[in-house]
């Protein structure tokens, strides 16, 4: 364990670090929730218990200090000021391309959405300007796509890199990633500098740079800049932005009769609600086959649900021309990795036998 550098971190990034990972105290305050309590008789809030022994943020001396490789490895973060950007550039026709390889199998088409993922584009940001310019004219949120919907293009890149493409993240490289939000930006009819971004157009760091998203101001509280905590204390002390009560009596609640519920399970119900508390029976399966049904549900299950990134399991037409290539076929590429499926699926600490016991199941469930 090594502790964490947070010399490069504002101090309003420091804070929510602290005070959204664990409440931490000194002699006479706490920290918890981006609130600040005052510790009395060894609690804080009237309830929770503090450890007056323990150090607060300031002297915290726990762990090692990290090497240069250990921080190396953490310096991945791209701020909402763009701190951490790398440079790089890729051009909208380029992202177009990759968009089709990596990214189409879930978001569908120029990202209009697929079967359990979301739509990337298509929002209306005119309207959402409107919106933002004239509250009156509408109370409707905007559109969750990229272009109405997403505060900061420099966290678009971040996320791109670090979490996508869903069977394989950390796979692209940083050009990949500038062409493809390069990409998205430009389905989604956002402008840098006044300029549409055609087929031609470059991204590079500078230009997302100069890119504000139409929706930046439109999220609350604005825990950015100096005055972030500050924000976020006066959002949270006001119990109508969460709706519990400013004062919690817990007790002579009731302000009339009580009234019990008449309907029963059977009223009006179709299907009629089982009340059975039967064990689920026997269903025969080996406990060996259960091993592997198990470890598919843990490692595969997330793609191979999905015909749009990889054959469903119990989709016999999807198997058919597969299974016909024969078991070691199947276990090599299953090992080795095939196509868009990296070697075991992306869980290298997966024994060889493990692999194939899934190849077995799955095949059984999709002759």
């Amino acid at each position: 364990m090594f502790t964490l550098e947070v010399k490069k971190l504002s101090k309003v990034a420091a804070f929510t670090l602290f005070a959204a990972t664990f409440a931490f105290a000194g002699a006479d305050k706490a920290v918890d929730g981006s609130m600040e309590y005052k510790v009395v008789n060894g609690t804080y809030a009237g309830v929770y218990k503090v450890n007056e022994k323990a150090v607060d943020a300031k002297g915290f001396k726990y762990g090692k200090k990290p090497t240069e490789n250990e921080l190396k490895a953490t310096r991945i973060a791209v701020r909402y000021d763009f701190e951490g950007l790398p440079e790089g550039k890729g051009s909208v026709a380029r992202g177009d391309e990759l968009f089709e390889q990596k990214c189409a199998m879930c978001h569908g088409d120029m990202g209009s959405g697929g079967k359990g993922y979301p739509k990337l584009t298509g929002g209306d940001i005119d309207t959402l300007k409107n919106q933002l310019v004239h509250p009156e004219n509408g109370d409707e949120p905007p559109e969750r796509s990229i272009g109405a919907f997403w505060p900061y293009a420099s966290t678009l890149w971040w996320y791109i890199k670090t979490a996508m493409p869903f069977p394989h993240p950390m796979s692209l490289s940083d050009d990949d990633v500038y062409a493809i939000t390069a990409y998205l930006l430009s389905v989604d009819e956002v402008q840098i500098d006044g300029e549409d971004l055609d087929d031609d157009y470059v991204l590079t760091k500078e230009k997302l740079m100069k890119l504000h998203m139409p929706n930046e101001k439109g999220f609350y509280p604005d825990v950015n800049g100096k005055d972030g905590v500050a924000n976020m204390k006066k959002f949270l002390s006001n119990p109508k932005n969460y709706g519990t009560p400013t004062k919690r009596c817990m007790k002579d609640c009731t302000t009339g009769k009580v009234v019990h519920i008449k309907a029963t399970l059977d009223s009006g119900i179709t299907p009629l609600v089982s009340v059975k508390k039967d064990l689920p029976k026997e269903t025969g399966e080996k406990k060996e086959d259960s091993k592997f049904a198990k470890l598919y549900e843990d490692k595969c299950n997330a793609c191979h649900s999905n015909d749009a990134i990889a054959p469903k399991v119990g989709n016999k037409e999807s198997w058919a021309a597969r299974i016909k290539q024969g078991t070691e076929t199947l276990y090599t590429h299953a090992l080795k990795g095939f196509k868009g499926m990296p070697a075991k699926g992306g869980h290298a600490d997966m024994s060889d036998d493990d692999v194939k016991g899934i190849v077995d199941y799955i095949i059984s469930k999709s002759k």
